[in-house]
């Protein structure tokens, strides 16, 4: 029932209090959702402004470049698909920073552990010559799987163990294990008939990755969308995805309460290269059928864009993915059409990089979401928690 308060008003019983907590701790959540939706489609609109401050300052006409953007990567049933293609590596490197995110590590190594996947799946094809296509594919991307979740194991290992700063180490291992690439790829793996750029010997048609039926789109796409999917599930839904949030949140108390935190953390980090390392493979298999140096193009640096941009949500990689992969699949038209380098679009990537960083400081800091501003005064709180 209810009591009568100071001055004769009648204070709230306990179902009152509960109520409007219940309304409060809704509207909260709503209030954050937005926030988080909100500050990064902020940040892409900020981002394009900036971006059409620079081109205007080049000497193009800013709108025509908006639009040739638009047609480069969505204005054709060509174009669209050739910014899956674009994608499906991105949706698997990006894996690589958001899986370790979750434990409130930074990892960037999807760059290193892409081109060492992409060379273990070269060197599995070539093992197994001859062979069933299932099998040689199915090894390829075990190989990559294996030697990338490794690597990156690796800088998670340093970080739990000895103390080695993440960022640090992943990019300074991303140098090695380039040059890992280039001295097998330039030396003991060449093949001899490729002359003006070093190439291992193709892996053969028989084992390439096919197309989706029906599409020009090879089936690494398939693979990205499902690895996301995967990783929401074990991240978002399991009991090992709430003991890495757990880490994330505070490591020395969930060591405290028992949590396996070293082993938590290298296994993440080693799902997370394994992501990044089978993006090496599909793009030996479906795009290039060699080891070359066109596969240190910078997915797995871009990849950390793309986490970043979708807020380290699995399933938000898979929208983000397809912008940024529309981005860079506009690079060529803007060139022929605006006369602008094909480096152009790259200046765009870091203006939404450093927009969605400079985002990142504001989250939270928004009156509206605070529990007074909602209408729920924390005396009213206190009063559900005693009468529940």
């Amino acid at each position: 029932m209810s009591g009568a308060g100071p001055g004769g008003s009648v204070a709230p019983g306990p179902i009152g209090v509960h109520t409007r907590a219940a309304e409060g701790d809704l509207r909260a959540r709503v209030l954050t959702a937005a926030e988080a939706m909100g500050l990064p489609l902020a940040g892409i609109g900020v981002s394009f402004a900036l971006f059409g401050i620079f081109v205007g300052i080049a000497g193009a006409n800013v709108p025509d470049v908006y639009y040739q953007m638009y047609r480069g990567a969505f204005g054709s049933g060509f174009s669209f698909q050739n910014t899956l293609v674009r994608a499906a590596p991105l949706m698997l490197t990006a894996l690589c920073t958001a899986m370790p995110a979750q434990l409130g590590l930074v990892i960037i190594g999807g760059e290193g552990a892409l081109v060492l996947g992409a060379l273990a799946a070269t060197i599995a094809a070539h093992a197994l010559d001859g062979a069933n296509a299932w099998v040689v594919l199915s090894s390829m991307a075990l190989a990559g799987a294996t030697v990338g979740g490794g690597w990156v194991a690796l800088q998670g290992a340093l970080r739990a163990l000895r103390g080695v700063n993440e960022t640090i180490s992943s990019l300074l291992l991303n140098y090695i294990a380039i040059g890992i690439f280039k001295h097998l790829v330039e030396g003991p793996m060449r093949d001899p008939a490729s002359l003006n750029k070093p190439s291992t010997r193709p892996i053969g048609e028989a084992n390439a990755l096919g197309a989706i039926p029906g599409t020009d789109v090879h089936w690494g796409l398939v693979y990205g969308v499902v690895a996301c999917v995967a990783a929401y599930v074990l991240m978002r839904r399991t009991v090992f995805g709430f003991a890495a949030k757990v880490i994330g949140g505070n490591a020395r108390a969930a060591q405290v309460s028992g949590l396996a935190v070293p082993a938590i953390v290298v296994v993440t980090c080693a799902l997370a290269g394994a992501a990044a390392g089978v993006a090496g493979m599909v793009e030996v298999a479906a795009v290039h059928g060699t080891a070359n140096a066109s596969l240190i193009v910078g997915y797995g640096y871009t990849g950390i864009l793309v986490a970043f941009l979708a807020r380290q949500h699995p399933l938000g990689i898979l929208p983000v993915a397809v912008l940024i992969g529309g981005i860079g699949a506009s690079g060529g038209l803007l060139q022929r059409t605006e006369h602008l380098p094909d480096a152009t679009v790259n200046v765009l990537q870091g203006i939404l990089f450093i927009v969605i960083l400079a985002g990142e400081t504001l989250r939270g800091r928004f009156g509206a979401l605070a529990p007074r501003a909602i209408g729920v005064p924390q005396s009213v709180r206190a009063e559900a928690k005693r009468a529940a």
